[in-house]
């Protein structure tokens, strides 16, 4: 079955395969960073009492979780720039990992959205009260109370975000980014061996999310300890 492992595992490979993985982590870290940023301003958004930013909110969280993340990626790589040439007549060209982040941005951050709403709305309200007695602003409240106390209910959830963004940065090698899946493709097709390179793929992959599972459980502790 593995009749090509033995050339496969070689040095010069796994360390192919390694900078892949560093990039499909990579990739992973700076969407969760953006898609948090972007579920704290969903969050306010569906949470503020003008219509047209709940709207907006709304409208954001209910298109992109009610589509695959490979079709926004594939509307980023192909549409867009098809729209930009149609207006302006001329090519545009983005580097195949910034639309795997910005994709992958958006998607975490329609998540992350619920997410931290969530997680707002678990925060006792005598905290919002206690608040407004001290005389603080509403940005001065969420910015210093609020959020603080909600991260740490949402950890857990956060956590398996960023496990499912590190395998769904695998939906990036449809366009050529060359991460971990896409690395072990190309040492498949070099030897004429997709099983060899794929378990060693999925090895990385299993690396990866149960190391940052046993860290999140870690934290986890530490957060509640602290309570």
């Amino acid at each position: 079955m593995f009749v090509a492992l033995d050339k496969v595992f070689t040095m010069e490979n796994v360390l192919y395969l390694g900078k892949g993985a560093l990039i499909s982590l990579g990739m992973a870290i700076l969407s969760l960073l953006i898609g948090l940023v972007l579920g704290v301003l969903g969050a306010s958004a569906k949470r503020s009492r003008f219509f047209i930013l709940r709207a907006i909110g709304n409208f954001y969280v209910e298109i992109i979780r009610g589509t695959p993340m490979l079709l926004q990626i594939l509307m980023l790589f192909s549409v867009v720039p098809s729209i930009y040439t149609a207006i302006t007549g001329n090519v545009l060209r983005i580097n195949v990992y910034l639309i795997g982040i910005i994709a992958m941005s958006i998607n975490s951050g329609a998540y992350s959205t619920e997410l931290i709403r969530s997680g707002i709305n678990g925060v006792d309200k005598g905290q919002w009260e206690a608040c407004e007695t001290l005389g603080l602003s509403s940005w001065q409240t969420m910015k210093l109370v609020i959020l603080p106390q909600a991260f740490k209910l949402i950890v857990p959830p956060v956590i398996s975000e960023f496990i499912t963004l590190i395998k769904d940065s695998s939906l990036t090698s449809c366009i050529g980014a060359i991460e971990l899946l896409k690395a072990s493709q190309v040492l498949g097709a070099r030897y004429y061996d997709a099983m060899s390179p794929y378990t060693l793929a999925a090895i990385f992959y299993l690396i990866m999310t149960i190391s940052i599972s046993y860290i999140g459980k870690h934290v986890e502790k530490r957060l509640a300890a602290s309570d």
